[in-house]
């Protein structure tokens, strides 16, 4: 498979959930898909709120065809940037995960031992205003082989799927 294959298979996987996004999307990514969900919890009337809760998802995709670690640094950089900026703390934010999926021709085995220890993790206020995990996920085309870092093997059985 080749890089823009693997991206065309990995999109349906997130389109009944996510808002996903491919054109007019800012460099280095080709696509990026955005999950939101407020929820509110009622006793017996509206006026009694119990609870009310926000939990966002943005996942960035992006296509390389031979990256070594300081590209995937870069890119790492600049989808928690991108996504930090999108969170709004407050009483009611819960968590806001921030999730990449690197595509590339080949990755070299630097890269790969390096991606498990790629890790961000942001709090507010001590976690009462939320908090935010980052994932990562390497898929590497030539082999159909996919990297991932500690938060990033949760979707080991949806990449599984495609490759």
């Amino acid at each position: 498979m080749s890089t823009d294959e693997t991206l065309l298979a990995l999109l349906p996987l997130f389109r009944n959930y996510y808002n996903i996004k491919t054109e007019d999307v800012e460099a280095p990514f080709a696509a990026e898909a955005a999950f939101e969900s407020h929820n509110e919890q009622y006793y017996l009337i509206k006026a009694a709120k119990v609870a009310d809760v926000n939990i966002n998802e943005y996942v960035y995709f992006a296509k390389c065809e031979d990256p070594d670690f300081s590209d995937v640094c870069q890119l790492v950089d600049r989808a928690w940037e991108r996504g930090i900026a999108k969170v709004n703390p407050g009483y009611d934010h819960r968590n806001t995960d921030i999730t990449l999926f690197v595509i590339a021709g080949t990755i070299d085995d630097d890269t790969r031992r390096q991606i498990r220890k790629i890790r961000r993790y942001k709090s507010w206020k001590w976690g009462f205003n939320g908090w935010s995990n980052f994932r990562l996920v390497a898929i590497e085309c030539s082999t159909g082989r996919a990297y991932y870092n500690h938060q990033g093997r949760s979707l080991k059985k949806l990449v599984g799927n495609i490759l």
